[in-house]
C-alpha cells in the first residue's frame, strides 16, 4: 500500500468519529437541549453511562471546534503508524480514561474528548521514546511541537475543564506506550543494520 492510500486509509475511523461529535452537537441546536446529561458524573450511577457517552458530547460550538482538529491529527497518527493496534488504543484510552475519571474526578459532569487527545499525543510521543526508534522519536517531537502546551491542562488551573480527563488520559497513554512496546511501526533499516552488526560483534 503506498503512503497516499494508507493515509486515505488511516483517515476514515477519525473522520467519522469527527463527524459524529459534530452532528451530536447540531442535534442539540436543531432540538433546542442540552445533551450534558449525558456527561460522566462521578462517583453516580447517573453519570457511570458517561465512561461511554462523555466525549461525544461537547460544551458549545468552540469546545467541539478546539477539540475536533487535535483529535483528527493524533487519531489519524495513531491509525497511520499504529494499525494494527489502532482501535485497540483508540477504544481502551477512551474506556480506560473514563473509568478513572469516574473514580477520581470532581462532583461534575466532565464532558469532550479532551482526555481522548491526551491519550493519545502521551501514547505517541512515550511510543516514540520507549521504542528507541528514529522515526518515532521524530512523531514525538511532532506532538511535542503541536502539542506542547497540552501539559498544564492536566494541572487544576482551571475548574471550568476537566483537568481531571486530561490527566487520566495521558496517565493512560502511557500506560499503553509501554504495553504495546512491541507493536507498532518497524524499526528503520539503519537501526536493524546496528543490531545485526551489535550481535556480530558479540561473537568474536
Amino acid at each position: 500500500m503506498n503512503e497516499k492510500k494508507q493515509l486515505l486509509q488511516s483517515l476514515k475511523f477519525p473522520v467519522l468519529f469527527v463527524v459524529i461529535i459534530w452532528l451530536i452537537k447540531i442535534a442539540e441546536i436543531v432540538l433546542n437541549t442540552d445533551f450534558i446529561y449525558l456527561g460522566l458524573y462521578p462517583l453516580k450511577w447517573r453519570g457511570l453511562f458517561g465512561i461511554l457517552t462523555a466525549p461525544l458530547i461537547h460544551a458549545d460550538l468552540r469546545h467541539l471546534f478546539d477539540n475536533s482538529i487535535p483529535v483528527l491529527i493524533l487519531s489519524t497518527a495513531l491509525f497511520y503508524f499504529y494499525k494494527p493496534v489502532a482501535y485497540r488504543v483508540f477504544f481502551m484510552t477512551w474506556i480506560i480514561t473514563g473509568i478513572l475519571v469516574w473514580f477520581g474526578g470532581r462532583s461534575s459532569y466532565h464532558i469532550g474528548a479532551s482526555g481522548l487527545i491526551y491519550g493519545f499525543a502521551s501514547f505517541l510521543f512515550f511510543s516514540g521514546i520507549i521504542r528507541n526508534s528514529i522515526n518515532l522519536m521524530a512523531i514525538s517531537l511532532l506532538v511535542v511541537f503541536l502539542y506542547g502546551g497540552l501539559v498544564w491542562g492536566i494541572l487544576p488551573y482551571d475548574y471550568k475543564i476537566s483537568w481531571e480527563s486530561h490527566m487520566f488520559g495521558a496517565l493512560t497513554g502511557l500506560c499503553l506506550a509501554i504495553v504495546y512496546r512491541h507493536r507498532g511501526p518497524p524499526p528503520p533499516a539503519q537501526d536493524i543494520h546496528d543490531e545485526n552488526d551489535e550481535s556480530g560483534d558479540d561473537d568474536y
